[in-house]
């Protein structure tokens, strides 16, 4: 196709955050499955999606992330070998998380997208498989730097924070 940008080479970083969060019959809440599993990789399959290597980083609600784990999520980005990456990440705290790693990869030529759900992929009618896929694309074509990809819409890492009181991510 002429015009289209080249594929690039994806890594999928697993943090946690709604998007991997299961029900818990016990206390009827929600929380991450008691073996540390991701849906990441069944998202990926069902959209068939076959390319992208995914790597846990770590099962968390980013609600309670500390600069330790900002820290790791940094670290992992730096180590990738490829130069377009997906962050699964909680909403909560996805602008503090992208505006934390954008000096960081200043000048690695990456291209790293945030993203996320408001309801779980584990339960029905999730907005997660839908901002996966538009992050898995936006981090192939978009340009190096931190953005999120929520809702539909692309956002630099400096514009990335959710409207609580609407439930979405707006520019």
């Amino acid at each position: 196709m002429s015009g289209a940008p080249e594929a690039r080479a994806l890594r999928v970083l697993v943090t946690g955050g709604t998007i991997d969060k299961v029900h818990d019959p016990r206390t009827e809440g929600l929380g991450f499955s008691p073996d540390g599993a991701t849906h990441l990789p069944e998202m990926l399959r069902i959209g068939r999606c076959h390319f992208a290597e995914v790597e846990k980083v770590l099962l968390k609600d980013s609600l309670y992330f500390d600069a330790a784990d900002r820290a790791a999520i940094a670290e992992a980005v730096l180590r990738a070998p490829e130069p377009a990456l997906v962050v699964t990440h909680g909403t909560g705290t996805m602008g503090e998380t992208a505006r934390d790693l954008a000096p960081q990869i200043e000048g690695t030529g990456k291209t790293v997208v945030l993203t996320g759900a408001m309801r779980p992929f584990s339960l029905y009618a999730s907005d997660g498989e839908f901002n996966l896929g538009g992050a898995v694309v936006a981090a192939q074509i978009l340009g190096p730097g931190v953005w999120g990809v929520m809702n539909g819409r692309v956002f630099p890492a400096e514009r990335l924070d959710k409207n609580v009181e609407q439930g979405r991510f707006d520019l």
